[in-house]
């Protein structure tokens, strides 16, 4: 199924076995893609599910089975970001849902200088969805609307006991992302001690010394990604690639 085309679809579209498609998808479908009418492609939900579908012409599509597949990282992962100047935000949101992120928290901090329109949080909807699409993604992350560094804190409690919290601070004798990793693995280096994770990125200058405490008292763990210092956009992405390549090493 890897040559064939995929579009995610909102569950208010699915009607049964037909599916309406939007005006965006069906210009995409027909004047992007070329499909013509009885072409074949799949759609996905967003929540996990995958189906086979005909395009009828039009925005008309029938489903014509469930496609099973497992392409998401074996554990569950947050970002805390602390939104970058300019565009960058928009990279972070594309990279990192190709590299398996659940859930993009925009989050101001001290440092940041930069306060989203409503507009920018939909255009990062739907980077998210294209990317989803084309990494073949079975589930779009959530991107939440942007919250301060203090509506962050509060929301820790929703988050349960079972989450392993990183900070990853610039400078500073802090151990290595990767090696606070492969120690949280169990047994015979298989599975993972907790049930999700959540890593919070700062932003260009870092994070100020009261947010590293005030997180550190939160039971988030300080870590490194390396000797260099890394620009505010490049750095979740490092991140991720590591949590990456540690949870996904038993499958290969």
């Amino acid at each position: 199924m890897r040559e064939l085309q995929r579009i995610a679809i909102a569950s208010e579209q699915f009607h049964h076995q037909q599916v309406d498609l939007t005006a965006g998808q069906q210009h995409y479908l027909g004047r992007v893609l070329r499909l013509q009418p009885g072409d074949r492609f799949i759609i996905l939900d967003g929540r996990g599910g995958w189906w086979l579908a005909i395009w009828k012409g039009g925005q008309n599509a029938t489903v014509v089975e469930p496609i099973r597949v497992n392409n998401e990282l074996p554990i569950p992962v947050t970002l805390w970001v602390s939104m970058p100047k300019g565009s960058g935000f928009e990279e972070i949101v594309r990279c990192t849902t190709e590299l398996g992120v659940s859930r993009l928290v925009p989050i101001m901090s001290a440092r940041t200088v930069v306060v989203p329109s409503p507009q920018k949080l939909a255009r990062w909807r739907r980077i998210a969805t294209e990317a989803a699409e084309q990494s073949e993604r079975q589930i779009l992350p959530e991107i939440t609307d942007p919250l301060s560094i203090q509506q962050a804190w509060e929301t820790l409690s929703d988050q349960g006991e079972e989450v392993d919290k990183y900070i990853c601070v610039a400078r500073g004798d802090f151990p290595h992302l990767l090696n606070c990793l492969l120690a949280a693995r169990t047994g015979q280096g298989k599975g993972y001690v907790y049930n999700s994770l959540l890593l919070a990125i700062g932003p260009e200058g870092g994070w100020t010394t009261p947010e590293v405490e005030e997180a550190i008292n939160r039971r988030f763990q300080p870590v490194s990604l390396g000797s260099r210092i890394l620009r505010s956009v490049t750095a979740p992405m490092v991140a991720l690639s590591l949590v990456a390549a540690v949870s996904e090493m038993d499958n290969y």
